[in-house]
């Protein structure tokens, strides 16, 4: 018996399984059946549960009797074991090889496609190639994620990457919005990481999404098309993106407290950047983005202020909330 593959896999769900069912339950099965015979439509699937050992012949009965299938798994599993781990083993040697090669084409002058700029189209393409940057990084990797954080779906591959950066060295920093500490995916994150020296915090202002990786290279999405990246290398771009990124970094709270007192900051900074979107008469659903939060949630913190100021309506509101602002900018409320 060869190597099972998936066509024989298929073979056998869809055929041959049936008849082994069938040959149990009758307690065998005659050696002339006509639809085993060279010409019958089970042949393969009898032939292939022969070659496999899960039938015998009875000779005395001239009849085909099923064996236990536990005394045929481990030979037909133990060659694909063997051949998958080998497979794996074979796979890291190449990625190492590999690597190698791609950290001397990005350095060289000139090779880089594109130039200093390189557009990045689908979704495949973008995680494939910010994944390959990131297996490649030395020294550290900075990532802005604005709104709701990671996900629940976020990829053990992208987990287990990031674990093997840390254990080699590689500072990772990673920004999000304050309403990113509700998602069970970011604290999942948070939990499993920082313990091996990832850095997480939050901050209330909306910013872009951004990776940039070794100061050299930096990811920045299409504001019009989630499904366009842009690779920058360019030395002065790069650099700039970095410098927004560490002006954000230094204002934001750590995610690794859960101190009753960054709690309450958190809290008070929310607060005051939904009665700044108030003020400025952005709309709910542009406001909620700016937040990081969904629509509903953005809703609640906006009656929360009503009973707050005691505002029947969002007239109300605003008026209160322009009357408070003008006097935080030095004028008197009671100026009319």
């Amino acid at each position: 018996m060869g190597t099972p593959d998936a066509e024989g896999r298929a073979l056998f769900e869809s055929a041959g399984r049936p008849l082994y069912e069938e040959i149990v339950a009758s307690g065998g099965l005659l050696a002339g059946e006509p639809r085993i015979v060279a010409d019958g439509e089970l042949h393969a699937a009898f032939e292939q549960l022969r070659d496999m050992g899960l039938v015998r012949l009875d000779p005395e009965k001239e009849t085909w009797v099923a064996e236990d299938p536990g005394l045929v798994h481990t030979r037909v599993v133990a060659p694909l074991s063997k051949q998958g781990a080998e497979l794996l083993q074979e796979s890291s040697r190449w990625t190492e090889a590999f690597a190698t090669l791609s950290q001397i084409w990005r350095r060289a002058p000139g090779t880089t496609e594109g130039g200093p700029f390189r557009y990045l189209q689908g979704g495949e393409a973008i995680n494939s190639f910010i994944q390959t940057l990131a297996r490649e990084s030395e020294q550290e990797v900075l990532t802005a994620q604005p709104q709701s954080g990671r996900g629940v779906g976020v990829t053990e591959e992208a987990m287990e990457i990031e674990r093997t950066l840390l254990e080699r060295g590689v500072s990772i920093l990673t920004l999000y919005q304050h309403s990113a500490r509700r998602s069970t995916g970011t604290r999942e994150y948070v939990a499993a990481l920082t313990p091996l020296g990832a850095e997480v915090r939050t901050q209330d202002e909306f910013f872009n999404r951004m990776i940039v990786v070794d100061r050299r290279t930096a990811i920045i999405p299409s504001p019009d098309d989630l499904m366009l990246a842009l690779a920058i290398r360019e030395p002065t771009i790069v650099g700039y993106l970095v410098d927004v990124f560490m002006r954000s970094w230094e204002r934001a709270r750590p995610f690794t407290s859960q101190e009753a007192a960054v709690v309450k900051h958190i809290a008070e900074e929310q607060r005051a950047m939904t009665m700044r979107m108030l003020i400025e008469g952005h709309s709910d659903p542009v406001s909620a983005k700016r937040l990081g939060v969904s629509p509903r949630t953005y809703a609640g913190y906006v009656a929360d202020l009503k009973d707050e100021f005691d505002a029947e309506t969002r007239f109300q509101l605003g008026y209160s909330l322009g009357r408070l602002n003008l006097w935080a900018d030095g004028g008197d409320p009671e100026d009319d």
